[in-house]
């Protein structure tokens, strides 16, 4: 098989390690998707604000995003697959002591610390960078669309089942029910093989020694567009985690049943699906940053039309529809770019920092929606943040490039 053909087409390899990635994606981000449909049970249940539940959700945001850059560095130091297992245990134990949280500080405890470690070994860092390893460079973006494809995919399929578990079983036996599908990570796992040597995909065997780690931390933070990248992501954080915490909850205030917010995020997962993938064949042919640009400024377009027109069902899952295509279409673009400057031998370290940024906005994305409810009866100066901050992101955006300043 000559070079160029290896290029064109994905490795045995890279398959083998997408459907594992794709599955625990599925599981991983699936579940962690369905906790705002908890947020009014549960907080009935002990009589809390919407704020308690909220400041739990963005404490895991928040130690996520924290943890992440040190999660990323053993990943790539010690493997993926190592990672991915510590991090499957964790998640089964976070999920199943939420089970039985009946106090804030188990509640911050469970969802808020447990599932923050677990949710930095298992979601997109670590496991995008481990395809990215894996695939060539002229197909890189495409495999993470893809493996990003399969969380959104675990979304639409976890939501609708999750509110089914509710009505049925109750919050506390839905938790368990989670972690007992959550636990599937672990053996899943070990298909996150090492790239074997000799193959034109093997990007980690062409990677110069002679960078330290120290040496690409400082390159990296010393780099504007690598900086602009990360300010970028912190909008991606504050919208989604608003949107997927909140909104279920807005529509009730509206009148809407739960359902009608369950099929939201269902939708917003569905389309995911196609963004995400989208998003990773068109960043292998167009400028990853314009790209980005575009999708920010879409997003504030369809929030100011949502918020504009009269509030119906078929409004809500319009946006649903068009969110969903841009939701997390950003994932693959940004961890490409960040690929393209530095190469992929620090790349899950380096994507964790980036990612670090996301969940700083994630963690007022939360918290300050249910702050604003509590205080107002409503949502709407978050609202009006996230459509400015749509705007911020499409402008960090012009200032990003992805031009190589590391030998890959």
């Amino acid at each position: 098989m000559s070079a160029h053909q290896e290029d064109t087409r994905f490795s045995k390899n890279l398959i083998y390690m997408l459907i594992g990635s794709a599955f625990i994606l599925a599981l991983s981000l699936g579940i962690r998707h369905g906790f705002g449909l908890y947020l009014v049970p549960i907080s009935h249940e002990f009589g809390w604000s919407h704020q308690v539940f909220s400041l739990a959700i963005a404490m895991q945001n928040l130690l996520w995003g924290a943890v992440q850059p040190f999660t990323g560095a053993l990943a790539d130091k010690y493997g993926s697959k190592i990672v991915v297992t510590v991090g499957g245990v964790l998640y089964t134990l976070g999920l199943l002591l939420m089970s039985v949280s009946s106090s804030v500080w188990l509640l911050d405890l469970s969802v808020g610390l447990i599932i923050g470690f677990a949710l930095s070994a298992t979601s997109f860092s670590v496991l995008l960078s481990a395809v990215g390893r894996a695939a060539h460079p002229s197909k890189r973006s495409m495999a993470m669309g893809i493996a990003s494809a399969a969380g959104s995919f675990g979304q639409f399929i976890m939501l609708p089942t999750t509110l089914l578990m509710l009505k049925s079983v109750g919050w506390s036996s839905a938790l368990v029910i989670s972690a007992m599908l959550v636990a599937f990570i672990v053996p899943l796992a070990w298909m996150l093989k090492t790239p074997k040597s000799g193959t034109a995909n093997t990007i980690v065997s062409t990677i110069k020694p002679a960078i330290s780690f120290k040496q690409i931390l400082k390159i990296a933070f010393n780099h504007r567009p690598f900086l602009w990248l990360a300010l970028g992501f912190l909008v991606c954080g504050f919208q989604v985690v608003f949107l997927g915490i909140h909104l279920p909850g807005y529509l009730i205030d509206h009148g809407f049943d739960a359902t009608t917010g369950t099929i939201f995020l269902a939708l917003v997962g569905l389309f995911n699906i196609v963004g995400t993938f989208a998003a990773g064949y068109l960043g292998d042919k167009y400028s990853k940053p314009h790209l980005l640009m575009g999708l920010y400024g879409l997003r504030g377009i369809t929030i100011i039309a949502f918020l504009a027109l009269p509030l119906s069902t078929w409004t809500v899952y319009a946006f649903g529809t068009i969110m969903g295509v841009l939701w997390l279409s950003t994932v693959p673009l940004t961890n490409g770019i960040v690929a393209n400057m530095f190469g992929v031998k620090y790349l899950t370290m380096l994507s964790g920092i980036v990612f670090f940024t996301h969940q700083i906005g994630s963690f007022f994305g939360g918290w300050l929606g249910g702050l604003n409810h509590d205080m107002t009866g409503n949502y709407n100066i978050i609202w009006a943040c996230s459509i400015v901050l749509s705007f911020v992101g499409v402008l960090v955006h012009y200032f990003v490039n992805e031009e190589s300043i590391v030998d890959d």
